[in-house]
């Protein structure tokens, strides 16, 4: 194991670290503009599709009554019948796996199933080349107001669809019925019609494009500062402060107090730059952390060069005492592989206790997780003192531990504030 943070020593960074946090920032659940972009051009298709449907069906019905002859009526209703057949071709491709991943070609031959597909069957039918320009515009203005991403996109279905008529009008060289000026009027306006839709796409895209990045951020933000506010105070603490920001204070009838202590740590402070001192404490509290996290034992606070855990609490679990006493057994191990990793020295002073205690969050500023009761009292003075290199447990805890764990008997030891106390000493497990 490298005991050595590569997140950096300074203790604000190591918050942030993944390896000890309960929430890992995961950007990949952050949508990409691509993607998002893909899904709303299929949402939008299907709903062109259906209104091109619609709009086709008016048409085709106002041609064929609009006609005087027979023929004529016949030949609107299979112009109408053929687009409304490619057009419901697209809506068809909408939902297969192909549309669904490139959406942007459905775009393209919706809009030529209507434009091209037109121009190429009258020209066939009838002979006849004129460009519709009716026709274009509304598709045009339709795709832009529907589908306002990828301009270029628009900007290619409208350069497909002048290159398919010129190739038209090349093939069929036809006699043009109407005067020059007739042209070039419905040209100019065709093709400020085509910038501005492209235009106007543009700037829609552009937009969107700064809304998505910053809601992105935004989430980003947000679960940087979910998991800072993880590491400080409990999930459901949390969540509780966040629905009601008010004092929050929970009695717990019993759980499981850890105190720990390194020892020598001030007498290496005299002789020790404070960047390698604080170096040396991140180190090791990110194992007892890494522990904490791998025996369910919420971490409270470190004061100075001391460790102060809990089991049983926010979350009632009933094997407290034996969550504790593993997670003393395991601190004592890794310190002793750290210390032949850094030729080091330490040991360390453990006390543990089990009774009621009462925790929450108190105050309006800088919120902190505490515990307060006699548990905590009597588990502090078991690690003050404690022998060096020890776990010493009160008579609380030795009860609940006694059948699993081998424990010597110490005696009675006088208790700062507490008086005689008889207290056992946690060797290991049996």
């Amino acid at each position: 194991m490298n005991y050595k943070k590569e997140i950096g020593i300074n203790q604000i960074e190591a918050l942030f670290n993944s390896e000890i946090s309960d929430l890992k920032i995961d950007v990949n659940k952050v949508e990409s503009y691509k993607e998002q972009r893909r899904l709303f051009i299929l949402k939008r298709l299907k709903l062109q599709t259906k209104i091109m449907l619609i709009a086709g069906i008016t048409l085709t019905a106002f041609f064929v009554w609009n006609n005087q002859t027979i023929n004529g009526k016949v030949y609107a209703f299979k112009i109408g019948l053929v687009i409304e057949a490619f057009i419901f071709l697209c809506w068809v491709l909408c939902k297969t796996k192909v549309g669904q991943r490139y959406p942007h070609i459905l775009f393209l031959n919706l809009s030529w199933s209507i434009t091209c597909v037109l121009q190429i069957y009258a020209a066939a039918l009838f002979n006849f080349v004129e460009p519709f320009y009716n026709i274009w515009n509304l598709v045009f203005i339709t795709q832009a107001t529907l589908i306002p991403v990828r301009w270029r996109y628009h900007l290619i279905s409208q350069i497909g669809t002048c290159i398919c008529y010129l190739i038209l009008y090349i093939i069929y060289n036809p006699t043009l019925r109407n005067q020059p000026y007739f042209y070039v009027e419905n040209g100019i306006y065709l093709f400020w019609t085509g910038v501005i839709c492209i235009f106007s796409v543009y700037l829609y895209e552009k937009l969107r494009k700064q809304e998505f990045r910053a809601k992105q951020e935004l989430q980003i933000a947000q679960q940087q500062s979910e998991k800072l506010l993880l590491n400080i105070l409990p999930q459901v603490i949390a969540e509780q402060l966040k629905q009601q920001p008010t004092t929050i204070a929970d009695s717990f009838l019993e759980v499981t107090v850890l105190f720990a202590d390194i020892v020598g740590f001030t007498e290496l402070s005299s002789h020790t730059s404070p960047p390698q001192l604080v170096e040396l404490l991140n180190e090791i509290f990110c194992l007892f952390d890494e522990l904490a996290e791998i025996h369910g034992v919420e971490k409270i606070k470190t004061i100075g060069d001391a460790y102060m855990a809990v089991a049983g609490l926010p979350k009632h679990r009933s094997d407290h005492a034996t969550a504790i006493a593993n997670m003393a057994l395991d601190m004592q191990k890794v310190l002793g592989k750290f210390n032949q990793e850094q030729n080091q020295s330490f040991r360390i002073r453990i006390g543990i206790s089990t009774g009621p205690v009462v925790a929450g969050v108190i105050g309006l500023k800088k919120f902190a997780y505490d515990l307060w009761g006699d548990t905590v009292n009597t588990a502090s003075r078991m690690e003050s003192h404690g022998i060096p290199g020890c776990i010493q447990v009160s008579e609380n805890s030795y009860h609940l531990l006694k059948e699993k764990y081998i424990l010597e008997k110490r005696g009675s030891v006088e208790i700062k504030g507490k008086g005689q106390m008889t207290t056992y000493l946690l060797k290991g497990i049996r």
